[in-house]
């Protein structure tokens, strides 16, 4: 029988499909395997609206056969089935779908709600030839006496020959090529390699996915077997339903146990630990969602690095799309796991990614909330379990409080935690402020390298002895969420390091002037032995009994600094010092007599015994830790 022709440019199209479209060949069995859905959703359809269909739904399936020796792998259907000129349309014309022209069928009446066919493009059936050098379709429509035979080798065309088949239904047998240009194309015909394609693209296909797969078994004791007998074992071909069917997701929450939760978890996204939470939830309207996600209890060990990837499992219609879809997580909260099934989404020709976002748009908003809603709910509730998801997680909320120029700090402000001066705990901005004086100015912070060294500060002392309470900040990124924070209902946060952060009443203005002013003569000698060292040496308006503090003048604070320093080639920036002496302590009345004295020498030292105090409370590297080391033992000779 002579070869006929695709209706297309069908070379150059078929070729474009088979190299281009698709970027993993594997996808090919997805395909095939949604294509045999349609068909028997097809029928089911029937079914349900013609009560001359006599069909049992539960005897409809999918059967997977490979074979080794023919180089043959059979996906086998008995759905709908196609006539000639079925075949003529669907598998004659590229890019046209029968499904799509279902679909559209079905728009002009009422759609069962379980009816949903998933091929829209018409393209899939035809990532067979990325794996295969010849195809054949035996199909027999359902209500004819009548089956034919498809056949193609590609893009030459193809024949159609009537043969004989029992049942209606659809078999695509595909020869798989051999193996060539690194391509191991005989993976393909492995019964485990096609287990795990269908587990991981087709795992929640209404349908059974039947397939014959080894199975171990004991092989029956002997009767004449003695004492000694040792059990044998035997591998025997079983039929086996290879996909679950049924999502979890799609089930009600009321009938799902914490342990069905727990253990899809742990399955699906390779932790050994239990999850800290599950959202499951579903949307109808604009968009159509149902969605099951998880809070890790601990963070995957390269959560912190650039190879981590974020994003959700998206499917449609029950096939997974994209493994890792990015565009439905905020990055503030990467860590969710978890998945999202929709049959709105507008898929690309290859359906492996979305033409546009608007879809995608609406659900991540949503999401985003729910996240949001469970942490602040296991925050109030489970005090404990929050402390948990605060000690992996926490740092991941404060850079998403600073990404962005501060865009949602006011949607993650109220998952913040900081310890507390007042409570010796960690505590949120909302308990802070519920604890707040009435006359307390600031939100008051400090910045260190543990809540020991802060409370240790002589800077903070002032503020506490006013009874303010102090947010103690560990971490390097603190200093730039407090930043980015801003204010909160009009009340500003506040470094309690910062010369204005208490304000002066005009006495204390006034004494304050009085003293600069008599120390003139010290905070000149002291500037010109440290000379570069500082920006400026200062009588301290923030030390209440410690002797000297460092602060900074300019856009880069110390704990900027600190943070740069940390960075590679951030070493270069640094802060514009400030020295700042407390002019009633007895280490400044030292300094002070030995000024008047004329003593440079002991001026010099001391001025440097006290800036070497000031950088270690700063928790600043030491320029030259051995002259130190000397001038504090010359004080013991």
């Amino acid at each position: 029988m002579a070869k006929k022709q695709f209706k297309a440019e069908s070379k150059r199209l078929l070729d474009l499909m088979v190299n281009s479209i698709y970027t993993h060949k594997e996808i090919f069995l997805r395909e095939l395997i949604s294509n045999a859905s349609d068909a028997e959703d097809k029928l089911a359809y029937k079914a349900l609206t013609d009560d001359q269909v006599p069909v049992d739904r539960s005897q409809l399936k999918i059967t997977i056969v490979p074979n080794k020796e023919l180089r043959t792998l059979t996906v086998s259907d008995n759905g709908v089935g196609m006539s000639k000129e079925d075949l003529e349309s669907n598998l004659g014309t590229i890019a046209r779908s029968g499904s799509f022209q279902f679909k559209q069928d079905l728009a002009q009446g009422e759609k069962p709600e379980d009816i949903d066919v998933i091929g829209q493009f018409g393209v899939g059936f035809y990532s067979a030839f990325m794996v295969a050098d010849h195809v054949s379709v035996l199909s027999k429509a359902y209500g004819s006496d009548q089956a034919f035979l498809w056949q193609s080798d590609g893009a030459d065309g193809y024949t159609i020959t009537e043969c004989e088949k029992d049942a209606p239904g659809t078999d695509v047998i595909m020869h798989i090529k051999a193996n060539e240009d690194g391509e191991d194309y005989d993976q393909y015909l492995e019964t485990y390699k096609l287990q795990e394609l269908i587990k991981k693209y087709s795992d929640y296909i209404r349908y059974p996915i039947v397939m014959e797969v080894d199975d171990y078994r004991q092989k029956p004791k002997p009767e004449d077997a003695g004492e000694d007998y040792k059990p044998e074992w035997e591998t025997v071909k079983e039929w086996k339903t290879i996909n679950s069917m049924v999502p979890l997701w799609q089930r009600p929450k009321a009938q799902v146990t914490a342990e069905e939760y727990n253990n899809f978890y742990k399955e699906k996204f390779m932790d050994w630990q239990d999850p800290l939470a599950v959202i499951h939830t579903s949307a109808e309207g604009a968009v159509t969602y149902k969605a099951m996600l998880y809070i890790p209890s601990k963070a995957p060990y390269d959560f912190y690095t650039r190879e981590y990837e974020k994003g959700l499992q998206l499917y449609s219609s029950g096939v997974l799309i994209m493994d890792k879809c990015a565009d439905l997580l905020p990055d503030h909260f990467r860590f969710v796991r978890g998945v999202v099934d929709s049959a709105d989404f507008s898929l690309n020709i290859s359906r492996e990614v979305l033409q546009h976002n608007r879809q995608l748009t609406v659900i991540a908003k949503a999401l985003e909330k729910k996240i949001k809603g469970e942490l602040v709910k296991i925050q109030k509730e489970e005090p404990e379990k929050y402390e948990t998801f605060w000690s992996a997680f926490g740092n991941q909320i404060k850079y998403g409080v600073v990404a962005d120029y501060g865009t949602h700090k006011e949607m993650l402000q109220d998952l913040l935690l900081f310890w507390s001066s007042k409570e010796g705990k960690n505590t949120t901005l909302q308990a802070y402020k519920d604890r707040m004086p009435e006359d307390q100015p600031y939100y008051y912070y400090a910045c260190g390298e543990s809540v020991d060294k802060i409370a240790k500060l002589p800077q903070v002392e002032r503020i506490l002895d006013k009874g303010y309470e102090i947010l103690y900040c560990t971490e390097d990124v603190d200093d730039f969420v407090m930043q980015a924070l801003g204010e909160i209902d009009g009340k500003k946060f506040m470094s309690a390091t910062a010369e204005d952060a208490l304000p002066q009443t005009e006495e204390e203005k006034k004494a304050s002037e009085e003293k600069a002013e008599a120390g003139k003569p010290v905070l000149e000698a002291v500037k010109e032995a440290l000379g570069d060292k500082v920006k400026e040496v200062r009588i301290s308006k923030i030390l209440k009994s410690g002797a000297v503090c460092l602060s900074a003048d300019g856009p880069v604070s110390l704990e900027m600094e600190r943070y740069m320093r940390k960075l590679e080639g951030g070493e270069h920036m640094t802060a514009q010092r400030v020295l700042e002496l407390n002019a009633d302590s007895a280490p400044y009345a030292a300094l002070k007599k030995a000024v008047e004295a004329g003593d440079k020498e002991t001026v010099e030292k001391y001025a440097k015994l006290l800036y070497g105090q000031a950088l270690l409370l700063a928790e600043l590297p030491l320029e030259d830790p051995a002259e130190y080391a000397q001038l504090v033992c010359s004080l013991m000779v």
